[in-house]
């Protein structure tokens, strides 16, 4: 029964938004199907994701895939926005090229005209919930600083609107959340921002291995001051990259009796604290940190000894 208290019991739904845009080419849209065909899958087999949680925009419309139009982007996006509560988690993954005129006129490339940051950051504004924005284009910087808000996480494939050469870091973030070496804490599920160190550190060996110097680095931001943080340099951001997952929590099981279920709920929110100030821990003190942490094991112990009592 314990096992079925993972994760935060404060967790609601799941729904991602995953769209493909246009390829410039049969070479690119074979790689951009590729990588969105192996999200989708993660994100329906491995996850369960229902189908209604799940929309999927491409350069071609085909069985469960609406063609990626302007159109078709508010539309989806007006759904998710009709659907999602505050305690939802909504992923938005952009898996194509951009370009940027200037740092107010970025956008990504869909079929027919594009949007631009400035109406992607208009159109996301109303959604609850948790927001995880993930731009992995060409030219995907300025969204960073658009999109940038309290409670989200943004992560763009690259650190400067200059940088507009064909990225890899898609696929790699997309491997992240099917290998067991990306699951840094070992907790059985892969974070955000372990996604974000796993992708960032490949991308990185990838140029290496290629003798290239490197001309994609990743960025993330989750504090909402529009700044961001490659994954091996210091930085505010990642508290909330590391207690956000897209894998859903494992739900609780209703027991039949009404003490032993609330037991299971709240160890389940401690689970989910404890998380949370393990990722703090840089910014605080030993000794605020060991405080904190014993009272989290000493109620979670307490919680174990009542739980198997009932067994």
């Amino acid at each position: 029964m314990l096992l079925t208290a993972a994760g935060s019991a404060s967790a609601g739904e799941r729904y991602a938004v995953v769209v493909t845009g246009a390829s410039g080419g049969a070479q690119y849209a074979q790689q951009y199907d590729t990588w969105r065909t192996s999200l989708v899958t993660i994100l329906h087999e491995s996850w369960n994701y229902p189908d209604d949680h799940v929309f999927v925009l491409g350069e071609k419309e085909s069985d469960g895939v609406a063609q990626a139009t302007r159109d078709n982007v508010r539309r989806v996006l007006g759904d998710v926005r009709a659907r999602a509560t505050k305690d939802d988690v909504v992923l938005v993954m952009l898996i194509g090229h951009g370009t940027v005129a200037d740092r107010d006129e970025a956008k990504f490339n869909l079929v027919g005209p594009d949007l631009s940051a400035a109406e992607w950051a208009e159109l996301l504004r109303p959604i609850q919930g948790r927001l995880v924005f993930v731009d992995t284009a060409s030219g995907s910087f300025p969204f960073l600083e658009r999109l940038s808000g309290r409670g989200r996480v943004v992560i763009t494939a690259n650190d400067t609107a200059a940088q507009q050469f064909e990225t890899v870091f898609p696929g790699f973030f997309i491997k992240a959340f099917e290998d067991d070496s990306a699951d840094l804490d070992k907790n059985g599920k892969v974070s955000l921002w372990e996604a974000f160190v796993y992708a960032s550190d490949n991308v990185r060996r990838s140029f290496e291995t290629k003798g290239l110097l490197a001309t994609e680095r990743a960025l993330l931001d989750d504090n909402g001051d529009s700044v961001g943080r490659e994954a091996d340099a210091a930085g505010p951001d990642s508290v909330l990259a590391q207690t956000t997952y897209m894998q859903p929590d494992k739900p609780i099981v209703e027991t039949g009796d009404v003490e032993l279920t609330r037991l299971l709920r709240r160890r389940a929110q401690l689970e989910a604290d404890l998380e949370e100030l393990r990722a703090r821990k840089p910014a605080m003190t030993a000794e605020e940190y060991e405080s904190a942490l014993e009272k989290i094991l000493l109620e979670i112990a307490q919680i174990d000894r009542r739980v198997r009592s009932k067994s």
